[in-house]
């Protein structure tokens, strides 16, 4: 193999799309035909930050009240649990294909690919206009928290101020993403470890001087007052906690080395599962009753998050500006995964034919910069749609994208169904695949059964009178979206099923020869082990650089 031909790992290393790479050998068409590629930029420790703190946001930091006030503090726990669990299931499926063939736009060219093209063009637009939709949602955010602070300014420059970050940060290079996420989850991440911690203290009585134990599980009607009602309401919430841990599979299309990084990332997430959400969610319920009026005001205003409140019971005054701070931080956070994932599945819907081919365009950085770019365009147009008819088109575009995340995730499930079914099918050895999903296939069909439940059930209370056709419709417009894009996809184009012998389990897939693993591993160029001193010191640069 050529030197010329192969990805360099160290230094320039890139990725081409899905039709451009081999298993053996990536090869690059000429210039003229093929351009730049994407670059894997992305290192160990930005996967792993990502996977551990990238999607932790206003879902846990001011709607986890919302979860307690309508579960209970046993229902908000449960209801947690088992959509952890789903989740779980999801990024192990993910995790699976995108460490096999990791390019870029994940799910939904692994749709396309292995499953239905009309489901991949389906998810794909879905998981696009969700994440640009949600880029105005946290423009809307900033500007909403500055005013805490600052009420002389407009809140639209805090707005054009946040658009014009996130632009900087990714039309240059996928480091400036990766280092802006590691720092940022960093900071949340030891936000809500502190928070453990302190509302262990007040709970106990070390802090605040009040002893709460688990007095609120013995409030009138239980730690579940609500039966099983409370507990699916908990799903919805909790479904918007954890709304964006698949872009671990996108950002497995720019890691350095997928075939580690990825299975790393899965694995972590368990623990983000455990120590973040279940641990926080049993914190709130411990210290503050699921009857207290302040729950539900939290998921609007910040001076009265469950998090401010705990913090406010251990006696820190400045409670409410450290949650602001962090609120803030957490919604450029999201701004800024929300650019980068659509602009990602942009790219992927333009190579799959099912987007215009001026967003297959990558720069010479490695920035696929006509799709991050009409990513922050629509983003700014449903921003500005908030701003005028008391804000009625922005409700509606944020109705429309509501149910994005659980589509994303059952899809991603039938698609793992499918990619097993032909892996196996073709004669192909599991042990031949970086990482291997557990207990397959009984945790897609998990998914499958709990996310279409949720899906059609979440809008149930539209239904109980007064009943109105607005109502209505605007609980289940994500799925009439969903369906009319399947249903358009399959009646234009008339695309069959893949068929197992059909699959493609090579395009997009990089061996270890080509991925040089030998150093990861602690072995040199020749496949000797290195000395131990030497493998601690590369451990302790793949961290810190």
């Amino acid at each position: 193999m050529d030197n010329k031909e192969k990805i360099q790992v160290e230094n320039q290393t890139t990725i081409e799309d899905a039709e451009s790479i081999t298993s053996d050998v990536t090869t690059a068409a000429p210039s003229e035909e093929k351009g730049n590629s994407l670059h894997r930029g992305l290192k160990a420790r930005h996967i792993q930050m990502i996977a551990l703190g990238g999607t932790i946001g206003t879902g846990l930091f001011m709607a986890s009240g919302k979860a307690v006030a309508s579960g209970g503090p046993g229902g908000a726990l449960v209801g947690y649990m088992i959509v952890g669990i789903l989740v779980f299931c999801v990024m192990m499926s993910l995790g699976e294909m995108a460490a096999y063939i990791p390019v870029a736009g994940s799910f939904s060219h692994f749709a396309t690919r292995f499953a239905d093209p009309s489901l991949g063009f389906c998810v794909g637009w879905v998981y696009w206009a969700n994440w640009a939709v949600g880029v105005a949602v946290e423009l809307t955010g900033v500007a909403m928290i500055m005013e805490y602070w600052v009420q002389s300014v407009n809140s639209v420059i805090w707005s054009v101020i946040c658009l014009a970050i996130l632009v900087a940060i990714n039309v240059f290079s996928v480091k400036g993403y990766g280092e802006v996420e590691y720092w940022m989850s960093f900071i949340k991440i030891l936000v809500v470890i502190i928070f453990i911690i302190v509302g262990i203290c007040v709970d106990t009585g070390a802090a605040g001087g009040v002893y709460y134990g688990v007095s609120n599980f013995h409030l009138p009607g239980g730690a579940f007052p609500y039966g099983f009602l409370g507990v699916f309401n908990v799903f919805i919430t909790a479904a918007f906690s954890f709304n964006g841990v698949e872009i671990v599979g996108i950002t497995a299309g720019e890691s350095a080395n997928p075939h580690k990084t990825v299975p790393a990332a899965v694995k972590q997430v368990f623990v983000r599962i455990v120590l973040f959400y279940i641990l926080s969610m049993l914190i709130i319920g411990l210290i503050i009753p699921y009857n207290d009026p302040q729950l539900l005001q939290g998921s609007d205003n910040i001076a009265v998050s469950p998090f401010t409140l705990v913090f406010e019971k251990a006696g820190a005054a400045w409670a409410a500006d450290l949650m602001n701070a962090v609120i803030l931080v957490t919604m450029i956070s999201a701004g800024n995964s929300g650019v980068y994932s659509s602009s990602r599945t942009l790219l992927s819907l333009a190579n799959d034919g099912y987007a215009p081919r001026i967003f297959k365009f990558v720069n010479r950085w490695g920035i696929p910069i006509w799709s991050v770019l009409a990513t922050c365009v629509v983003g700014c147009l449903a921003f500005l749609t908030s701003l005028f008819g008391s804000g009625v088109v922005f409700t509606w575009l944020t109705c429309l994208t509501s149910l994005a995340g659980l589509i994303t995730w059952v899809v991603i499930s039938i698609t793992h169904i499918r990619f097993r079914q032909g892996y196996l099918a073709q004669g192909r050895l599991l042990t031949a695949l970086p990482y291997v999903a557990p207990l397959f296939p009984f945790c897609d069909i998990f998914v499958i059964v709990i996310g279409t439940i949720v899906i059609f059930g979440q809008g149930y209370t539209s239904f109980i009178a007064p009943i109105t056709a607005s109502g209505v419709i605007s609980t289940y417009i994500g799925l009439i979206l969903a369906l009319v894009l399947y249903l358009v996809h399959k009646l234009w184009k008339r695309p069959s099923f893949v068929k197992n012998q059909d699959m493609d389990f090579e395009t997009g897939t990089i061996k270890e020869t080509v991925m040089d693993a030998r150093k990861n591993e602690g072995f040199d160029e020749n496949g000797n082990k290195l000395p131990l001193w030497k493998r601690i010191w590369r451990k302790v640069i793949d961290i810190v650089a």
